[in-house]
């Protein structure tokens, strides 16, 4: 994979467009993912401030599906035709959020304008709150995108290219989502760091370094504690980071975590994995609460299922732990081998503080030998 690429390796001309019309169906599901180091704060056009890293969840996904024709002489060829169905209903808020995001990338992308598209999208779990539907919402449109492209001119004919694009348009769209075209891939990381060759800040990449057996085939199970629409978005949250006390204190220690829980993957060192999980997690939320204005995304049964869970790993010694996405629901992770002994304890202890006592039982890709 070519990672000394720039913008410019993105853009697409439509000289290679066949004048012969073309329709289609293209269909792709996306997972949700979850950041270990969490990336919060960014710059220039959904560039990261710290490197993230990310499990890849397997039974929260969302699955997109593009229907497209190419439009006929004499259409306009400078503007986005589209409709959209969201959970078998048109949905004007999101069909606004996609159009706006299609016409952004019509400079760069614009065989765009010659198409008329149908985007049909449904989720496995409740959307905007905090299950990163936006990741893999955004992600499985931008594999349509890319498969549309490879359709009407023929490129992308490498899977390596293919990916990475994916990626790049997918970060334009939610920076999470950079991390959520790998559906395959256990572990992705996002960001430029020293610490792991060949990353980017333009697309995430597979993580490259050793995995121990302990965090192949990783579970995490996602407790709904509020189903509601989160309060402030992702969006206005990383814009409050500029203006942020703590930022550049937590860029860099979003530097060092990493550093952390690359040895701890390697070593299947669970202790230090534990520690720097639920740290990025309470860090997380604290600048949060930091900024100007602060806001607050925990509800009560979220700090109750916390307190619970550090309880019974430290009763049971179990290392079960957890971390938070910028909501209210808990992911709570443990090794496979301790399965049975944490849904028990999950079902037992835990339901009772979800919304109407909903959890979405979840893992990472097992790795392919």
């Amino acid at each position: 994979m070519n990672f000394s690429v720039t913008d410019n390796d993105f853009f697409k001309e439509t000289s290679l467009l066949s004048k012969e019309e073309k329709k289609g169906t293209i269909t792709h599901k996306s997972p949700s993912n979850i950041a270990l180091i969490k990336y919060w704060g960014k710059h220039g056009v959904q560039l990261p401030n710290n490197p993230s890293l990310s499990f890849t969840l397997t039974n929260a996904f969302t699955e997109t599906r593009l229907e497209f024709v190419t439009k006929k002489e004499g259409e306009s060829k400078s503007e986005i035709s589209l409709e959209f169905w969201f959970e078998n209903e048109k949905n004007g808020k999101f069909e606004q959020k996609i159009r706006k995001f299609l016409e952004s990338l019509l400079p760069t992308q614009p065989f765009l304008g010659f198409v008329h598209l149908k985007i049909y999208s449904q989720n496995s779990f409740p959307h905007s709150a905090g299950i990163a539907s936006s990741a893999s919402s955004m992600a499985a449109l931008a594999l349509c995108l890319c498969d549309l492209e490879k359709n009407l001119l023929n490129t992308l004919q490498n899977e390596e290219e293919f990916y990475q694009k994916a990626s790049y348009l997918a970060r334009l769209g939610s920076g999470s989502a950079a991390r959520s075209v790998y559906s395959n891939i256990p572990i992705t990381t996002w960001g430029q760091t020293d610490s792991i060759q060949n990353t980017s800040d333009l697309f995430a990449s597979p993580y490259s370094l050793p995995i121990h057996a302990i965090f192949q085939n990783y579970q995490d199970t996602i407790l709904i504690v509020s189903a509601e629409e989160k309060s402030v978005s992702s969006r206005a949250g990383h814009a409050l980071m500029e203006n942020n006390p703590f930022a550049q204190t937590r860029y860099n220690l979003a530097h060092s975590n990493l550093k952390k829980l690359i040895l701890a993957l390697e070593k299947g060192d669970t202790e230090t994995f534990i520690e720097v999980v639920e740290n990025e997690a309470f860090v997380l939320h604290a600048l949060m609460m930091c900024s100007s204005p602060p806001f607050i995304l925990m509800e009560t049964g979220t700090l109750t299922i916390i307190k619970k869970i550090q309880k019974y790993r430290q009763e049971k010694n179990i290392p079960i732990c957890f971390t938070l996405d910028a909501g209210a629901n808990v992911h709570v992770l443990y090794p496979k081998k301790f399965e049975k002994e944490c849904l028990t304890f999950i079902e037992n202890e835990l339901k009772p503080f979800c919304f109407e006592g909903k959890y979405l039982i979840d893992q990472l890709p097992v790795i392919s030998k």
